[in-house]
């Protein structure tokens, strides 16, 4: 876990130096895990995106990074997006086959960091 934190943490930072902005898909459990476990907050993400509207308008745990719906991937454009819900990734870069034509990434985190 240790070695996933630092790989992926070494990444972020690397995107924010050159001036990236980075969202975050989805406000699962288990990315709010991930986001306070690595300590990633407000200084590396931006805002994080979630299908569901009882999440949108709230805040991840912990980190109080405001979540917001979808289709602000397309609104703002960061330029990439760390995928908190990395079990469904080919069905949520599908979705989002739009914001990726327009040359957004994702950043999947599991099993191994890669960015697609």
């Amino acid at each position: 876990m240790e070695a996933l934190k630092a790989t992926l943490t070494t990444l972020l930072a690397g995107f924010k130096r050159r001036g990236d902005r980075i969202a975050a898909y989805g406000a699962a459990a288990k990315g709010s895990t991930l986001l306070n476990y690595f300590g990633i907050g407000l200084e590396t993400l931006d805002f994080v995106v979630d299908r569901s509207p009882h999440k949108q308008g709230r805040f991840m745990p912990g980190v109080h990074i405001p979540i917001r719906a979808p289709e602000r991937l397309l609104e703002e454009m960061p330029d990439e997006v760390l995928l908190l819900t990395w079990n469904f990734a080919d069905e949520i870069l599908e979705q989002q086959k739009a914001y990726r034509q327009l040359g957004g990434r994702f950043i999947i985190p599991v099993p191994d960091v890669k960015v697609a």
